[in-house]
């Protein structure tokens, strides 16, 4: 019941294909039906009486009939394409925005790969079997009724063969259910860690070469690979089995209605035309079975794929807005409160961060360091509410920020990541992520600010430079600057640094900073840096360490503290002198 009232949004738009497509293959059911009794009229009167006139009065109701076999046959075939292939577009679309509303925890829990599959083989397994089965649906239990019908109709005694068969061919299907559908699953795990695997190489490539990995890549490829071929072969045994098991049962049974036919017709009390026209409607029988096995066969893999793609939607979203009760307001100035704040990932997991408190006030500049995994990046990612707290709260222009819409909250924070992404496209394109709608003068000064503007214009094409995928014709430091840039762009009341300038020179870094103090004051700035050249000139410094805040002030009041910023300042100074 739930299943249904899921997926009746997806297929009340388009009845009627679901309708008409079943119906029109109702007509081929009873042409295909018809056609052997017709043509036992024909034998047994129209050959038998020498009848030429009988004969072309019959071929010719045969050939109106078959046309008319092949407009249904059409017709159904187009409706069960329109319908299953209308149904799977609108369920891989909301698929697809169900992802784009996942939390950094929420996709935490599915791999990239595993994401893949269900949004391209996952769904493909459910457009096959729709359209499979209303070209079956009424296709072959009609067939199977209707020439079961004739057969009882013609000799009920010579069709009594046929019910020796189908009770061994239900049991034969029904172990191939009860046998499929586990096989199907582990066969789109294992199509879920190629995935994983293909997309991690092909992303990391230079890492790869640059290592000398191919052959080690290579290798476990074919691990996976082979898991993949083994899983597969495991659930087409199924297939391959099922086939010849059915094509021997129609034999063996055909055999048996010709050889027991034969000797009524010897004995006088059947007709060769209606011989046959009944071992035609046995073979109709058996191949109807026969659809049906596939029909079920399918339906045991698209399940298994169902169960999937029902895992992604069911998935809960621990991040919404749902009870935020300020979803009109924005952010206006920018003031961060952080009050007695925990986090951990997990819940019951360890702390990555405890009890921190602090105030940035409208225009300031934060400066963070610390050791690799003492919370720096985990800190700045609850403003945005990529994550939520644990405890404590995480106010924004003195609001909680779990009572912001996220697309409000979100808007009026910039936030340039530790991996610096970019996408396919020009490089202005990938600027106007920050705003969509800014102009030429506007782009060109944000990056002018993240200095950026020199560089892109030394390209042949300048902004309209085509970026590779990720951007990988520009350097690190280039990378970094663009992103800069972007967030610039859209003009937020905070903007966080999450270690964004990494890749510049000190130069370089200076004059992004220097940018910032004179053109836009107004700003929060949160800037994590590893170098304290990058953070020395802000308002306060915090140093973390073990999710803590462990010291705090200005450089000057940091560097008299004799501390971890003290011992940090002298490494750095002495390896500069060096």
């Amino acid at each position: 019941m739930k299943q249904w009232k899921r997926y009746k949004s997806y297929i009340l738009p388009y009845k009627s294909a679901f309708i008409l497509g079943p119906l029109m293959m109702v007509t081929e059911v009873l042409g295909e039906i018809l056609l052997p009794k017709f043509m036992s009229m024909i034998i047994n009167h129209g050959v038998a009486q020498k009848d030429g006139g009988y004969i072309l009065k019959m071929g010719l109701v045969m050939a109106i009939t078959s046309f008319l076999m092949a407009a249904g046959g059409i017709l159904g075939a187009y409706f069960a394409a329109k319908a299953s292939i209308s149904f799977t577009s609108d369920l891989r679309r909301d698929l697809f925005a169900r992802v784009q509303q996942f939390s950094f925890k929420n996709i935490d829990t599915f791999s990239t790969g595993s994401l893949v599959t269900r949004l391209t083989n996952d769904i493909q397994q459910v457009q096959n079997l729709i359209m499979m089965g209303l070209r079956m649906m009424l296709r072959a239990p009609g067939m199977f009724l209707g020439a079961l019908v004739m057969a009882f109709w013609m000799n009920a005694e010579l069709a009594a063969v046929i019910l020796v068969v189908i009770p061994l061919l239900t049991a034969a299907i029904v172990w191939i259910l009860r046998t499929a559908y586990p096989r199907f699953t582990a066969m789109q795990k294992a199509l879920d860690t190629l995935n994983s695997g293909i997309q991690e190489v092909l992303t990391n490539v230079r890492v790869v070469k640059s290592f000398v990995r191919e052959d080690y890549e290579e290798k476990r490829f074919a691990d996976t690979n082979r898991e993949l071929k083994e899983a597969g072969l495991r659930a087409l045994k199924i297939v391959i089995a099922t086939m010849p098991v059915m094509m021997f049962a129609m034999n063996v049974t055909t055999l048996a209605v010709v050889w027991f036919g034969g000797n009524l017709i010897i004995g006088g009390r059947m007709a060769v035309g209606d011989l046959t026209a009944f071992t035609t409607y046995i073979v109709q029988i058996l191949m109807s079975l026969m659809m049906l096995s596939m029909v079920f066969l399918q339906s045991s893999r698209a399940m298994a794929s169902i169960r999937r793609i029902d895992e992604v939607l069911d998935e809960p979203i621990d991040l919404s807005d749902e009870n935020a009760s300020q979803k009109d307001r924005k952010v206006e100035k920018g003031r961060v409160e952080f009050k007695d704040v925990s986090f951990s990932y997990r819940e019951g997991g360890e702390p990555v961060l405890s009890h921190i408190s602090l105030t940035a006030e409208p225009g300031e500049t934060i400066g963070i360091l610390g050791a690799t995994g003492s919370g720096k990046t985990s800190l700045v990612q609850l403003i945005p509410r990529l994550y939520d707290v644990t405890e404590g709260s995480v106010r924004v222009d003195g609001i909680d920020v779990r009572e912001y819409s996220l697309k409000n909250l979100r808007d009026g924070v910039g936030m340039v990541l530790q991996k610096n992404v970019l996408f396919s496209g020009t490089i202005e394109e990938n600027l106007r992520w920050g705003d969509e709608t800014a102009t030429e003068e506007e782009v060109r000064r944000a990056a002018v600010y993240a200095q950026a503007d020199s560089f892109v214009n030394s390209f042949a094409e300048g902004y309209k430079t085509e970026m590779g995928q990720g951007g990988v014709n520009v350097s690190g430091g280039q990378k970094q600057r663009l992103c800069i840039a972007r967030a610039l762009l859209k003009k937020p009341k905070i903007l966080i640094l999450d270690d964004s300038t990494s890749a510049v020179d000190t130069k370089t870094d200076a004059l992004i900073r220097k940018a910032f103090r004179e053109e836009i004051p107004a700003t929060t700035k949160i800037i994590i840096a590893q170098r304290i050249s990058s953070v020395q000139d802000a308002d306060f410094i915090l140093v973390m360490d073990g999710g803590r805040i462990v010291e705090q002030g200005s450089h000057d009041e940091l560097v008299a503290f004799n501390g971890i910023y003290r011992e940090i300042f002298d490494s750095q100074t002495k390896s500069k002198e060096a």
